[in-house]
């Protein structure tokens, strides 16, 4: 596809310009994309692109981007024919992994549209679902607003009927809810038959049984109203109607599909914005030395590429000449740059900071790391199958039970009812069905998940969909990660120590002096520090960074070196006085480094990645609760320590990279525990998509957010408590939901069927059947709103 080629970057100048002169033409003819044959508006300000003199016109950037891959093919103006999926594409379904078909279609099992499987290309362009179900939605709310208006309307003072007219009021019905039924409801039938035909009763076997008898019952009254029986007629001799109920439950099912199919969306994007991190192209060397940018996919194994500063490795690889530092937070999550020189490997994705290099490649295309986590998070997307429903459960038996309730109550009124026995068995059958639809059942969920992410979003806890909150409720470990999670992720000075003869503040001045050359993280928390101290700092001379080891310079005369008991070795200074200082501080997860001036060591400076204020707070909380906490990290085994033993964090695993958060993850949910994983880097994002419930810091890589179900904004662990108590609430409110969705189903049926009628002679209208549906669905509108108030 074509996210390996982009040629693009040089056009963008070109595209606004010809923007503007496009404009001046207000009556210019439609343009015909090249790429897909569509009609475009040259003045609509869609993307273009200039080739050979021409400018082409594009519907999409995912058209513009397949034309700048291949202007040669799409100019020819050759008609092309569509695109196939690629060979050996598979579909399955969110909700059931284990179907897998080779074309797209709905699950037969629950209804659903199935997915396609693998790593998304970056351009498929918008869900054809979504679309279509919005256009869905947007039909069935236009016809529903105006029939509540007329059935609800004289309740609330309103007499719109008297001034219509009760029969011209029932036609008026009729033909606002045939298009909600017979057009936008199609999808819901179709789900709604094959469950059906495959014997999985769910919630779309309902909906279409309830929907499809409340408006056929519904049409029937309209038309011939003298079949019915007086005592179904209303002041007018009209028989009520149902059609608004039809039209009301097809609108907000469709209200709540969009919104899932929105959540759903998004997942992709997580992947997109990894592939997103390799660079499109790579700088060839050639045999003869001369230099050439080539697409990525052209790159081969042992190819020599060079890496200016500020660019991004393209391939896994050697280097072969050169150093630099590389920032690798995007693979290890650590903030703190490596050094790299000849020898060492390099990894695709990771961007160079300052040096010059010349690697060979050494693993390309689907073998690079990154390549690697991408395929481990949409993997693990995939497999997450979200819990089926309560909701679902209950209507397995739920379905056939009404179903035969409205047969046998239909049977019944037909032998032993009295005349006329036929309408009596009908009206009973239909407001079996009517009472049993679960309307209340499609708001039970979305809902309190509307009104809970809302409060949840005040106090900066973001969820991804409804499953997040659900599992994240029964999760009974946490995996922590420690940078940026439960320290700041930025490295702060903390400790000067001077050797007699030498002061603080001049001792820091020189190191902070001659770090303010260096680009190191370390370096900057130096200099950082001095300036809070206020301290003025000198010009530094003959400035030398000795990769690994350190820094040194000449400082007002004055030789100064800063860097590790190695550097101090090769200076020929002994160090071993302040050793046991220097053990200490790096015990207490501090990065510990020797200051010498004029041939002597004038004392320590010590850097830490700071424990954020709110972490121990947050960590007693989160064990009250009942959970276990466990802090993987990329860092080394003695840093981890300290920082655990500070929080007291039940497990440690240092020196742990991305696989291994996966493979932690893995593992300790093979035990059975519910593992909920938080983290902020992209090397957390296979594990995030791999846990029953990811929790990103927000503080962290998009990716990470994108991977996990949960995001706290403000990225403090508090977030992770407010996170389980929102989830636990909603959990509550869902259940008390579904109790609402169903007592007065259950409650209803029983008098629907005429269990009432040889005792009082009653038998329950569809009308008063209808009503108590439409209560059920106050009654689970009220309590999900209840979650606006909680206290987080």
């Amino acid at each position: 596809m074509a996210h390996g080629h982009n040629h693009g970057h040089g056009q963008d100048h070109k595209h606004h310009d010809h923007g503007h002169e496009m404009a001046a033409h207000p009556d210019q003819p439609l343009a015909r994309d090249p790429v897909c044959g569509m009609s475009v508006d040259p003045t609509a300000g869609k993307p273009t692109a200039e080739y050979e003199g021409n400018i082409f016109h594009f519907c999409s950037a995912g058209c513009q981007k397949k034309f700048e891959a291949d202007p040669a093919r799409y100019a020819s103006g050759e008609p092309r024919p569509q695109e196939p999926a690629k060979p050996g594409a598979l579909y399955t379904c969110p909700m059931h992994p284990e179907i897998v078909q080779d074309k797209p279609g709905s699950c037969p099992i629950c209804g659903m549209a199935l997915e396609p499987m693998g790593v998304p290309s970056g351009d498929e362009g918008p869900n054809p679902e979504l679309i279509d179900f919005t256009r869905r939605l947007w039909v069935s709310a236009v016809c529903s607003i105006p029939l509540l208006v007329l059935t609800m309307g004289p309740m609330f003072g309103l007499p719109v009927r008297a001034w219509i007219g009760e029969r011209p009021t029932a036609w008026l019905e009729l033909i606002l809810a045939t298009p909600v039924v017979l057009w936008a409801a199609l999808p819901f039938f179709k789900r709604g038959w094959d469950s059906i035909v495959n014997r999985s009763p769910n919630m779309w076997t309902l909906i279409s049984i309830g929907v499809g008898t409340a408006y056929g019952y519904s049409v029937v009254a309209t038309l011939f109203p003298d079949m019915f029986p007086h005592s179904f007629r209303g002041h007018a001799g009209s028989v009520p109607v149902y059609f608004e109920a039809a039209a009301v439950i097809v609108a907000l099912i469709f209200l709540g599909q969009v919104l899932e199919l929105k959540a759903r969306e998004r997942t992709g994007s997580a992947i997109r914005a990894l592939l997103d991190l390799a660079p499109k192209t790579a700088r060839r060397i050639a045999e003869d030395g001369s230099e050439t940018d080539v697409p990525l996919d052209e790159v081969q194994t042992g190819d020599r590429l060079r890496v200016r500063p500020g660019d991004a490795v393209p391939v896994d690889g050697i280097v072969l000449e050169g150093r630099t530092s590389i920032d690798e937070s995007m693979i290890t999550g650590e903030p703190v740059p490596v050094e790299k020189v000849e020898g060492d490997h390099v990894t695709g994705g990771t961007l160079n900071k300052n040096g010059s290099l010349i690697i060979r490649t050494e693993k390309i295309g689907a073998e690079t790391m990154l390549a690697q986590i991408v395929e481990m998070v949409a993997k693990a997307q995939r497999s997450r199958a979200p819990i089926q429903g309560l909701a679902d459960a209950v209507a397995f038996y739920f379905v056939p039970t009404v179903v035969l309730v409205a047969i046998v109550a239909f049977i019944v009124w037909a032998i032993f009812g009295p005349a006329p026995s036929m309408i009596y068995a009908i009206v009973s059958a239909v407001s079996v069905l009517i009472i049993a639809c679960p309307c209340a059942l499609g708001l039970a969920t979305p809902m309190s998940v509307m009104t809970a992410t809302g409060r949840g979003a005040q106090a900066g806890v973001l969820t991804k969909d409804a499953e997040a909150l659900e599992r994240f409720a029964k999760v009974d470990t946490i995996i922590i990660d420690k940078t940026g999670t439960l320290t700041e992720g930025r490295p702060k000075l903390t400790d000067v120590i001077a050797a007699p003869g030498f002061k603080e503040d001049e001792l820091l001045s020189l190191a902070a002096s001659l770090e303010r050359g260096s680009e190191h993280p370390l370096a900057e928390a130096i200099v950082e520090g001095a300036s809070a101290r206020r301290l003025k700092l000198q010009d530094t001379k003959d400035f030398d960074a000795i990769t690994g080891k350190g820094v040194r310079g000449q400082i007002s005369g004055k030789a100064v070196a800063l860097g590790n008991a190695a550097m101090m070795q090769q200076l020929g200074l002994d160090a071993a006085s302040f050793k046991g200082q220097a053990d200490a501080l790096r015990s207490a997860g501090k990065t510990a480094m020797y200051v010498a001036v004029d041939g002597k060591i004038a004392g320590l400076v010590a850097v830490a990645d700071p424990i954020k204020e709110s972490a121990a707070a947050a960590i007693s909380q989160l064990h009250a609760r009942g959970l276990k906490i466990i802090m993987a990290t990329g860092d080394e085994e003695r840093t981890a320590r300290a920082v655990a033993a500070k929080l007291d964090i039940d497990e440690v695993r240092a020196g742990v990279l991305p696989e291994g958060k996966k493979a932690l993850v893995d593992q300790l949910q093979a035990k059975g525990a519910k593992v909920a994983m938080a983290g902020d880097g992209v090397n957390d994002a296979p594990a995030l998509a791999a846990a029953y419930v990811g929790i990103a810091m927000g503080t962290g890589a998009d990716v990470a957010m994108q991977s996990a179900g949960i995001t706290l904004v403000k990225g403090d662990l508090n977030g992770i408590v407010r996170a389980r108590h929102l989830a636990e609430a909603t959990i509550r409110n869902i259940k008390q939901n579904l109790f609402f969705a169903f007592i007065y189903n259950v409650l209803g049926i029983p008098i629907a069927a005429g269990v009432l009628y040889p005792i009082f002679g009653t038998l329950l209208s569809p009308m008063i059947a209808a009503a108590a549906m439409s209560l059920s669905s106050v009654s689970v509108i009220a309590n999900a709103l209840r979650l606006r108030t909680l206290k987080l």
